[in-house]
């Protein structure tokens, strides 16, 4: 089974915020989840970004794999440098 750490859209229309989900790769964007680690919101400024840091590390080191949106949120908090200094 594949995993994937990705955005979850949430909110109304035109004002958005995503949640950070772990997903199975095959379900659709805003489908069934198996945990939720965090969430961002880029409307407000600056934007706010929060990431349970031991869920996302627990899960990149099972095997997941961030979207390239992800994985540029997870390097700005400075977990992706963890992950990689922790291999």
């Amino acid at each position: 089974m594949a995993v994937k750490i990705r955005l979850k859209r949430m909110g109304s229309k035109k004002a958005p915020f995503y949640r950070i989900v772990v997903a199975d790769s095959r379900s659709p964007r805003d489908g069934r989840i198996i945990e939720k680690i965090g969430h961002y919101n880029p409307l407000t400024n600056p934007a706010t970004l929060e990431v349970e840091e031991e869920l996302a590390l627990k899960w990149l080191s099972n095997g997941a794999q961030p979207s390239d949106t992800v994985r540029n949120l997870l390097s700005s908090k400075g977990i992706m440098k963890k992950f990689h200094e922790s291999k």
